[in-house]
């Protein structure tokens, strides 16, 4: 418990005056846009614009080629029953070739080795993760 008395949390008069003579004062010139109002032309060209509007994005490691992959070792991991299934990027090369897509190898691994089987299309298999 503090002895000081709780005006030392108020400003002083003199403090209140001023800040009362600068309210107005920092107000906008133009008023914003209207939540229904169409952004101004200018804001759309600054976007066509911007050496950034036609790039493409990265591809994930998913959407890679077999061929296009750096990594030694491939490893898919199931968002479901949390197992962990690993192959060689060669013999990933050597079973599906080099142009197959990583997502459909990974797909096909933990399909083939899926212990979750309720029989219901929506539920069976494995989730992928990749890592």
């Amino acid at each position: 418990m503090s002895n000081r008395p709780a005006s030392w949390r108020m400003p002083t008069p003199k403090q209140m005056d001023k800040m009362a003579s600068l309210v107005g004062k920092n107000m906008p010139r133009k008023p914003g846009l209207a939540p229904d109002a169409d952004l101004p032309a200018e804001y759309w060209q600054a976007l066509l614009d911007d050496p950034r509007a036609e790039a493409r994005p990265a591809p994930s490691g998913a959407a890679l080629r077999l061929s296009q992959i750096p990594q030694h070792i491939l490893r898919v991991g199931c968002r479901r029953c949390a197992r962990v299934v690993e192959i060689q990027t060669v013999d990933a090369v050597r079973l599906y070739g080099r142009e197959a897509l990583w997502k459909d190898v990974a797909r096909r691994l933990l399909d083939n080795t899926c212990t979750e089987r309720t029989g219901r299309h929506e539920e069976d298999g494995c989730w992928p993760a990749f890592e």
